[in-house]
This record gives C-alpha cells, sequence and structure tokens, in this order.
C-alpha cells in the first residue's frame, strides 16, 4: 500500500516552532481585545520613583492623591511598639506573622477587616508544586516565565518553585487538608498555560481551607492582632528608613501608631477599584492601599498597566457577577461555547488569552445575550456531568452551591461566565527576601511585582503568598537586633505635597482608598 503524505524536507520547510506560530496570533489577540490595552485606560505618572512609568489611569489617580492625615491628626494619637508589624491578615500576613513571631520576635499584626478576610479565601484551584515524577522545578519555572511573557524578575521565579516542594510541606504539618487518592497520595492537575498536572488542591476550596489552617495558627500563638485597623500611612525615620504605621480603629474611631524595627505589607491587591468597570472577583478590602503608602514612602514599583482578568466570571444572574468559577473546571475538561454552539479556545491556554478570546465573541457578535446589559459565553458544565456522573457536586462542590444561589443546576445548565477583574500582576519591587527599596520595609503577596511577570498562571498565587510571606517574616527578624529609631513620623508627606503642587495635581483627592466607593467610608 502506497502511503500518503508530504515529503519530509517540504515539511521542514513549512514547519515552524510552536511559539514563532502562535505567539503573534497571541498578541494580536490581547492588544485587540485585552482589557491592559483599552484605549485611554493608561498614563503616565508625573511624581514619585515611577515618574514617567506608564500606569493604569484609577491607581494613578490614588499613586498621586494627597494623604489622608496631617501632623495634627496625629496629636495624642497613642504609641505602641513591637518588633515586626504585619500590615495584612491574609494569607501572606499570616504565613510572615508566623513565622517572625517562631523566630522569636515580637510581632503586631494590624488589618483592614477581620483577621482571614482577604483574597486568600476566596482562591478555588489549587496551588502548583512540582512533586509528580515526571515533573521539575525547572518545568515550573519556564512555565511561569512563559506565562508572563518572560518579564517577571527571574531570581524571585527561581525561589518560589524551588521552595514549593516545602511549601506543601509546611502546610500539611500545619493541618492543611489535600485531595488525596485511595493510596494517600496527592491528587493533581494541570493549570492552564502549564506543561504538567501541577496543581493540588482541596475540592474547589483550597484558599478557604488554606486560611483556616492560618487563621488558626495565628490565634494559638503569642501574635497580637489588630482587627478593624485600616493602615492609612506609613512612618518615616530621620534616616527615611520605614518606622511603622498609623492605622485608624473601626471600632475606638481614633488613631493610632505602631513603631517597628520592620514592617511588613501583605495588604493585597486592587481589585475592589473595578478597573475599567470591570466586576471583580475580590474581597471587599482589596483597594491598593499598600501600593499607595509604599509608594508615598519612596518604594520603587513596577507593571502598573497589568492586570489579570479571569476568564470565568459569572455573567448571569445579575446578582452573582463577577463571582469566580475555579479554572479547576476547565482542569477537568469543561469547554468553552460561544453563543452558536461551537468551541472557540483551548480552555488551558494563558489566561490572559482566554480571557481576550471571550472579549472578541462577544464583541463580534457571538456572544450569549441574557438581557440588554449582560453578555457571555457557556462553561459547558452538563456536558462533563454527562460524562462522569457526579464529579460537580464532588470534585467542585462550591461551583454546585453557587448554581443554587442563581436558581441553576450546573449539572442540566451551562453557565454563563464573563471575564471579571482577578489579580494585581505588578506592584512593589522586592528581591528574594521581599525587601523592597526602601530600608525596613518588606512586601508579601499579591502587593508585591515581579513574580508573575504580565500575567499570572494558576496556582502561584497561593504558592507565593506562603513562599514570599515565610521568607519575608524570616528576613524581617534579622533586623529586630539593631537599635530602634531614634524618631519616627510622617515628615515623608511634606515631599508629597510638594511634588504634588509642583506638577499641578489636584489636592482635592485623598489616597488610600480604604472602602470601595460604595461603601462611602470616611474617617
Amino acid at each position: 500500500m502506497m502511503l500518503k503524505g508530504i515529503p519530509y524536507n517540504e515539511a521542514l520547510k513549512r514547519y515552524k516552532r510552536d511559539e514563532e506560530h502562535t505567539l503573534p496570533e497571541m498578541n494580536e489577540l490581547l492588544r485587540d481585545y485585552h482589557p491592559d490595552y483599552y484605549q485611554d485606560s493608561v498614563v503616565k505618572l508625573q511624581v514619585g520613583t515611577n515618574k514617567g512609568d506608564p500606569c493604569h489611569r484609577q491607581l494613578a489617580e490614588m499613586l498621586e492623591a494627597d494623604a489622608r492625615i496631617d501632623e495634627a491628626d496625629l496629636a495624642g494619637a497613642s504609641m505602641t511598639k513591637t518588633n515586626v508589624l504585619v500590615i495584612g491578615g491574609g494569607g501572606a500576613g499570616c504565613a510572615a506573622a508566623l513565622t517572625a513571631a517562631r523566630n522569636g520576635a515580637n510581632v503586631i499584626l494590624a488589618t483592614k477587616l477581620r483577621l482571614g478576610d482577604s483574597n486568600t479565601v476566596m482562591a478555588e484551584g489549587g496551588i502548583q508544586a512540582s512533586i509528580e515524577p515526571d515533573d521539575t522545578p525547572q518545568a515550573h519555572y519556564d512555565d511561569t516565565l512563559r506565562a508572563g511573557h518572560y518579564s517577571a524578575d527571574k531570581n524571585l521565579v527561581a525561589s518560589m518553585v524551588m521552595e514549593a516542594p516545602d511549601v506543601i510541606r509546611w502546610l500539611i504539618k500545619e493541618g492543611m487538608q489535600f485531595d488525596v487518592d485511595e493510596f494517600g497520595d496527592l491528587l493533581t492537575r494541570r493549570p492552564g498555560g502549564a506543561s504538567a498536572d501541577r496543581i493540588v488542591y482541596y475540592r474547589d476550596y483550597t484558599g478557604l481551607e488554606m486560611m483556616r489552617v492560618l487563621r488558626e495558627a495565628v490565634s494559638n500563638s503569642n501574635i497580637e492582632i489588630w482587627d478593624h485597623s485600616p493602615a492609612v500611612e506609613l512612618l518615616s525615620s530621620d534616616s527615611g528608613h520605614c518606622a511603622g504605621a498609623v492605622f485608624y480603629s473601626l471600632e475606638e474611631r481614633a488613631y493610632k501608631m505602631i513603631k517597628a524595627q520592620a514592617v511588613i505589607l501583605a495588604t493585597g491587591g486592587i481589585g475592589r477599584m473595578h478597573l475599567n468597570n470591570f466586576p471583580t472577583t475580590n474581597h471587599f478590602g482589596a483597594t491598593g492601599d499598600g501600593l499607595v503608602l509604599a509608594y508615598r514612602l519612596g518604594a520603587k514599583l513596577r507593571d502598573l498597566d497589568s492586570y489579570q482578568y479571569h476568564p470565568t466570571g459569572v455573567a448571569y444572574p445579575a446578582h452573582l457577577a463577577g463571582t469566580l468559577i475555579t479554572e479547576g473546571v476547565r482542569s477537568a475538561g469543561v469547554q468553552l461555547l460561544n453563543g452558536v454552539g461551537e468551541r472557540f479556545v483551548d480552555e488551558l491556554k494563558s489566561r490572559d488569552y482566554i480571557s481576550a478570546a471571550i472579549l472578541r465573541e462577544c464583541a463580534e457578535g457571538r456572544g450569549v445575550l441574557a438581557d440588554e446589559k449582560t453578555v457571555g459565553v457557556w462553561l459547558d458544565t452538563p456536558n462533563i456531568e454527562l460524562r462522569e456522573p457526579g464529579i460537580i457536586k464532588k470534585r467542585f462542590p462550591k461551583l454546585f452551591q453557587l448554581g443554587k444561589r442563581g436558581n441553576l443546576d450546573p449539572t442540566k445548565t451551562p453557565m454563563l461566565v464573563y471575564p471579571a477583574l482577578h489579580y494585581q500582576n505588578g506592584g512593589i519591587v522586592i528581591d528574594e527576601y521581599g525587601q523592597t527599596t526602601v530600608r525596613g520595609l518588606y512586601s508579601a503577596g499579591e502587593v508585591s511585582g515581579g513574580i508573575h511577570g504580565r500575567n499570572r498562571i494558576m496556582g502561584n498565587a497561593l504558592l507565593e503568598i506562603i513562599c514570599f510571606g515565610r521568607r519575608t517574616g524570616n528576613q524581617a527578624v534579622k533586623t529586630i537586633s539593631t537599635r530602634g529609631h531614634k524618631k519616627s513620623g510622617i515628615e515623608h508627606l511634606s515631599r508629597l505635597r510638594r511634588e504634588l503642587s509642583r506638577a499641578n495635581l489636584p489636592m482635592n483627592l485623598k489616597s488610600p482608598m480604604l472602602f470601595p466607593t460604595s461603601a462611602n467610608f470616611e474617617l
């Protein structure tokens, strides 16, 4: 029988490596449809250490706003002293506080809401770690850089992927549960944009389980917890170091100061600013406060024009808009379909690519119209239920409950989804130990930049907060043996106000935001 085909040499001439023929298409799609490229959404900063850098317009307004306080507001404010001050009560803050306390430091953890109220509890998909026999940290490193468009800090990525297996061991020792097979081995699945099954998880509420364990550990330690205490300004020393912070007690309606030898910012992201008017998967307190406070003190930031929009935020019904549906569903085989029933994208591509593809379908008229204001595409959950009866209720109980809240049965009716603002790709510049460009100021978690480049791959967020939370906590303790700051205050605000005045920027806008505009919050 004569074989038919294309001759080897001819085929070799036509052959192009995967990145050669997919990246131009991806870049074009992102440029045309991803929200980072929306016209007029990016401006150049006019003041500060990142002057001249591109920044999302809404964030720029906060970075270039006046402070909420001045010296008169601190008259009579109480002063508390500690070795290490952690600002933020999510996963990164708890990991940093626990590590510092276990290394002998006196630690205060102050949080805007309550301990554990954070994006950590809302993370569903899982944690990346190269623990399978056919996987390696090198592959994890390569996947992370590729998904982030090769703009991540390679030293940060290397530190994270090498430490990932130990992060999982540490969490298990702390009491965290993971899904396992009949032999007790950790189950894994593949995240979008990855080359191997690398996600370990607990049902579809991995972050909630993680936060349960961390919150219990912190509550049972000697760490002093300040709930309902948003940070309104950092304190600076006479040498320009970070020397603590000013808080506003929501319960006492009074300013309080904490003087510290090391300050760790773990304040999370920016999703509740609803950039470009997108719905968000973020919790109530995610208003970018840490970026503003660090920048005002002189810390360098990066990638301020890059944000992640999760492909599968709920689009309908309206009261659930923006609620996250985990990428783990797509990893299990659920497909995305447009309004004419066509599959239009590889569901395990990177998140920015899939989000842009969904926005393209909707822009070109192939989306599903739920009403005159709501459009999206189908997440075809019924078909995976047909292939494997019971899988949704067993492996994705949160999705099943979400459907009930929307009066939908995801085993019978597809979910309507649309991209939602999910993650802040950039943030404060740090080294491998969380040190910022300001002495005495550290950063861990989503408020930090450089780890993910310009797009984050699933599972690296929960990994990052533990990896760098622990690293930052360790490093901060090394500074507590030095003498305390002779003087601390908010003199750096004079420099800020001079810069704002010279740039002819308005002085009526105040930051940090602290709470979403819908809260109508005033100090």
